[in-house]
């Protein structure tokens, strides 16, 4: 039985501005290690975006995609499959908006189109994006990002109770089936593992974090973080480029 679970964000939570991940996070999950406590990504990114990140970090166990993929040392718990004919509605809406989408599983991404927009958020993941608007048809989709600065409630009214949007980005609307959330990706975890009672963390600094903070036991905001996740949160640490991991783990006593 692990004595804790501490749960991790990546962008502007675990890596620094670079999208690199600082040594002393890495010595700190080792830390955790030796101390029992199991460390999981939970991240609105997807596996193959990230597999340099738990390669290097050692972690093999995370909730993606906002918690439409889940996976517990390598292997798939739970994935969260997106159907056709909402896709295809999704498809319309967005063309009729003049916006793109970008379909995604745990291994791999297509975009409908590309645009200067699109071109500037992958250049900065550091991804190849292609474009291909049939990958849907041949390829199970779990996640969604819809491209644009402020259409967030156009797209939250139109598909209210069946998809859920959220803005993790300036340049996307992260989608998922409706319900969808890091904290029900935490929830599979905890659940399957039977892990209920276990304490469990979780830092986090944007709007997608919000309702992981609802599920855990002890919140950690960043010092970088949006004004709403410091407000949930039951501890603010440094920032991401500030040891801000180190100096929240030492605070709940799990590393030294």
């Amino acid at each position: 039985m692990y004595q804790a679970v501490v749960f991790f964000d990546l962008d502007g939570t675990f890596l620094d501005n670079d999208k690199n991940i600082p040594a002393e996070n890495i010595a700190a999950i080792q830390q955790l290690k030796q101390n029992n406590i199991l460390p999981v990504i939970s991240t609105g990114r997807n596996i193959f975006e990230i597999q340099y990140v738990m390669d290097q970090a050692g972690i093999d166990t995370i909730v993606s995609a906002n918690g439409s993929y889940v996976q517990y040392e390598g292997k798939k718990l739970k994935a969260e499959e997106i159907k056709k004919p909402l896709l295809e509605e999704l498809i319309q809406f967005a063309a009729d908006q003049g916006d793109v989408l970008a379909f995604y599983n745990n291994r791999e991404f297509a975009l409908t189109a590309a645009n200067e927009m699109t071109r500037e958020n992958y250049r900065l993941l550091r991804l190849n994006a292609k474009v291909d608007p049939s990958f849907y048809q041949t390829n199970e989709v779990n996640f969604v990002n819809v491209f644009n600065y402020d259409k967030d409630k156009l797209y939250q009214d139109k598909f209210a109770g069946r998809l859920s949007l959220v803005r993790n980005n300036p340049r996307a609307l992260d989608t998922m089936k409706w319900g969808v959330s890091k904290q029900t990706g935490i929830k599979v975890l905890l659940n399957t593992l039977d892990l209920e009672n276990v304490p469990t963390y979780a830092f986090g600094d944007q709007l997608n974090d919000l309702q992981m903070f609802d599920q855990v036991d002890y919140a950690i905001a960043m010092g970088n973080g949006h004004p709403e996740a410091k407000a949930k949160a039951d501890y603010i640490t440094d920032s991401n480029m500030d040891d801000g991991i180190s100096t929240g783990l030492r605070h709940y006593g799990l590393i030294k």
